[in-house]
């Protein structure tokens, strides 16, 4: 499963992983996403306003618990993706680990915001 709420927080895959925690929009809106974004990494998708939790102890528990080497927010740049960026910082911080991270927003026309 790549859905944040039914990932166990232990799999295999998340050792030495790069993270990607991505939008459910951002793969539609974004024509190369697999390309671009996924390639390479392990991917978890969510949407807080559908699922209408707060992923962030989910998260914290993922890089907790595994080598994650870097972690990706796939975003786009509608108010309620701030709720899966807002999750995704408060699990890096509250892991104690200093692991790399970037945020990327994906506009409404599909282009990446810098």
């Amino acid at each position: 499963p790549i859905q944040i709420k039914l990932v166990p927080v232990n799999a295999p895959y998340f050792n030495d992983a790069d993270l990607l925690i991505a939008a459910d929009c951002t793969a539609y809106a974004y024509a190369n996403f697999h390309q671009d974004f996924i390639r390479g990494k392990v991917t978890l998708v969510g949407c807080p306003k559908l699922d209408g939790v707060d992923y962030s102890e989910k998260l914290t528990e993922i890089i907790r618990q595994n080598n994650i080497k870097s972690v990706t927010i796939a975003r786009m740049e509608v108010p309620c993706c701030g709720g899966l960026e807002l999750a995704a910082k408060k699990a890096l911080q509250a892991s104690g680990k200093f692991i790399p991270w970037q945020i990327v927003t994906i506009s409404l026309g599909g282009k990446i915001l810098e």
